[in-house]
């Protein structure tokens, strides 16, 4: 693998150059995830312990086949370092794009590429101490008298995944809103018109997720909303478009 050496914005660089530069830093990107994998495959068991913590007292996932056990201990230890080694591959993935960005630009791009994973996390976070206990408690014990429900491991684990992983793209709406925003194509004034609109794209969106009670739907609402309105102040504050976006814009607008 050769060296990654730093790369400014005035460097040009060829197609295999960049190449290169990609190969390597997927490799890194691999090799986070695998030691994290290993890591979290030796804790098999803590891992489980927590992913399923949430769940009801005397309630334990049961599983249908000799190897199911085996394969689903290894799937969940994979989201597990998913998750550990995500910070790792998102600062490749920034080091990879940023010199594409001008000083003036990267001033701007930075702060919001750093807020990505902070916001993923709070988002993974309050859906596992929030959301994950009330939803399971309602599910589970809907129409208990009707039916002897039993949990499979593997469609709970791929539930709690799917959910924690919706909750923290959900989450990415102050950084969506702050881009829209400083490349002009709205503002804060529009975004407070259109907060009747947005609570209701924000329902629609809360009702995708992988569950559809009534509890999970309103607590996945509750701070959705609260981002939109924290996006609604950052964009006050942050979100004037550049003077390169707002000269574009003229110029467009003009012709």
């Amino acid at each position: 693998m050769p060296p990654i050496r730093p790369i400014g914005h005035e460097d040009r660089l060829s197609v295999v150059e960049h190449l290169d530069e990609l190969r390597s830093r997927l490799i890194i990107c691999v090799v986070a995830f695998v030691v994290a994998w290993s890591l979290t495959a030796w804790q098999n068991h803590l891992v489980l312990e927590i992913v399923n913590r949430p769940l009801p007292e005397g309630i334990e996932p049961i599983t249908l086949g000799p190897a199911e056990a085996f394969y689903t201990t290894l799937t969940n230890a994979a989201y597990a370092a998913l998750l550990i080694s995500l910070p790792v591959i998102l600062y490749q993935l920034y080091a990879f794009v940023l010199p594409a960005f001008s000083p003036t630009e990267k001033r701007v791009a930075f702060p919001l590429l750093m807020l990505v994973p902070v916001l993923f996390v709070a988002g993974v976070v309050f859906c596992y101490f929030i959301v994950l206990t009330p939803a399971l408690d309602f599910l589970l014990n809907f129409n208990a008298d009707e039916f002897n429900t039993q949990v499979r491991a593997r469609d709970y684990y791929s539930f709690v995944t799917l959910l924690m992983i919706a909750m923290g793209i959900g989450f990415q709406i102050p950084v969506g809103v702050l881009v829209a925003c400083r490349l002009g194509v709205t503002s804060a004034e529009k975004l407070r018109r259109s907060r009747r609109y947005a609570i209701v794209v924000i329902a629609v969106l809360a009702s995708l997720l992988p569950t559809l009670d009534p509890i999970t739907l309103l607590l996945e609402m509750i701070p959705l909303i609260a981002l939109y309105e924290l996006s609604i102040w950052l964009a006050s504050a942050l979100g004037r478009p550049s003077a390169e976006v707002s000269d574009q814009v003229a110029s467009a607008e003009g012709s």
